[in-house]
């Protein structure tokens, strides 16, 4: 391996082998049948990459692609089924929150428990305890069964032990997704102060503006399979094919899903089936109204026209739905909310709000919609409501309405203050 290189990724594969019954797997360790009483399973299949010391390289792809079996591998958790995984340096590794933790412990012994286990001696403990318990912030609680603790605290003790032992390599498997969002900028600081001191971090996040921001290069693992590496923003736009089922593994890295499922573009030509078919749906949505007209299909559209879920702050970006009409309406009002995770409405607008001209339809018609602005939401995760609604004999009435039909995801490197970015200029003289 050479010199500049702190982890070495070689043709690795995990295989599992899943059995219908406990039965199954007692006979075939006992030897008393020659039946294959297991399905194999292919955690990982032959993957390969290399990670320079001093890089900071995120891996990332949808539950079950190989994320946390692999940092397993690297960190010696998991032998593999074959290849190796070499590495080059001292590892500090937060794989799952509190492993390596006595729940009947306090912080402190649990400090000294993890530091131990680490290699270090009680005097080296000794010297790094105070920088520990500054970064943890957790006080009293310290001195605490960890058993007591909140989740918060709990990976706030686990990461300041992880990250205030001197690492030469620093391993997070989602860890950070349980703190708050100052816990969540202090570590993120420490990961800058890594870098600058040349040394090498490997992290696995659902959190795809982390991966943008911080990350020189990106993995994207894909059912156990390496399908792309190199820029985060790269690697971002394969993995929101992938949530939507649109990429195809004999296309290249950076135009797969294109071209192998068509331009899956709402409306297009060359779309077939419903667009919702291409986007992650809420199988808990509400839906309500007496469907004198219903909203039949919909979809959100990035700056490309593709469908997806996933979109970059500063981007334009469309809403877009269908709408069946069963009876006659003179005056439908077409509409679409964006609420945050606790339910709070935090933008939307209607047709009647943008004084659209909208005409009337006859049963058996049907009206497409699009909504097109510029997305200055901050980075996260958001919820989109859809509604036809209108007035009938001067009466209010909702045709039908779909709260919560699908996420939205918004991947942003600069958040500001609040939900919206109001994109200030400075001036300076």
């Amino acid at each position: 391996m050479a010199n500049d290189i702190a982890i070495h990724v070689d043709h690795l594969s995990k295989l599992y082998k899943l059995y219908d019954k406990p039965s199954d797997r007692l006979k075939e360790s006992l030897g008393l049948t020659r039946k294959k009483c297991y399905r194999e399973h292919y955690a990982l299949t032959d993957v390969s990459f290399d990670i320079g010391k001093g890089e900071t390289v995120g891996i990332i792809g949808t539950n079950g692609a190989g994320k946390s079996t692999i940092l397993k591998i690297i960190t010696g958790v998991l032998n593999p089924t074959s290849g190796e995984a070499v590495v080059d340096g001292r590892i500090s590794a937060l794989l799952e929150l509190g492993a390596g933790f006595n729940m009947e412990y306090t912080g402190i012994e649990n400090v000294y428990l993890n530091g131990t286990m680490m290699g270090f001696s009680e005097e080296e403990i000794d010297a790094r305890l105070e920088d520990i318990l500054s970064f943890a912030d957790i006080g009293e609680f310290a001195y605490q069964p960890v058993k007591m603790y909140s989740s918060g605290m709990f990976v706030r003790l686990a990461f300041a032990v992880a990250i205030n032992i001197d690492p030469e390599i620093l391993i997070v498997d989602e860890a950070l997704s349980v703190g708050d969002v100052f816990f969540q900028a202090k570590c993120y600081r420490k990961f800058e102060e890594f870098k600058q001191q040349g040394r090498t971090i490997l992290f696995v996040s659902h959190d795809l503006g982390s991966i943008t921001k911080y990350c020189d290069r990106a993995i994207l693992l894909n059912q156990g399979r390496n399908i792309f590496e190199g820029s985060p923003k790269e690697a971002v736009d394969i993995y929101k094919k992938v949530l939507v089922h649109q990429y195809h593994p004999d296309e290249g890295g950076n135009d797969a899903g294109e071209t192998a499922c068509g331009p899956k573009e709402a409306g297009g030509q060359e779309s077939s089936g419903d667009w919702k078919d291409s986007v992650v749906v809420n199988p808990q949505l509400i839906e309500y109204g007496e469907k004198a007209a219903e909203i039949t299909d919909y979809a959100i559209l990035d700056e490309n026209g593709l469908i997806t879920n996933t979109l970059m702050k500063g981007t334009e970006f469309s809403v877009k739905m269908k709408v069946t009409f069963h009876e006659e309406i003179k005056e439908p009002i077409y509409a679409f909310t964006i609420k945050n995770l606790q339910g709070i409405e935090i933008t939307g607008t209607n047709t009647m709000y943008e004084k659209a001209d909208v005409q009337g339809k006859k049963a058996g018609e049907s009206q497409e919609i699009t909504f097109t602005q510029m997305l200055n939401l901050q980075g996260g995760e958001y919820l989109i409501s859809l509604g036809c609604t209108g007035y009938r004999n001067g009466e209010f009435t909702v045709y039908h309405r779909l709260y919560d039909v699908c996420s939205l995801t918004v991947i942003s490197d600069r958040n500001t203050v609040g939900y919206y970015d109001m994109n200030s200029k400075v001036t300076l003289l």
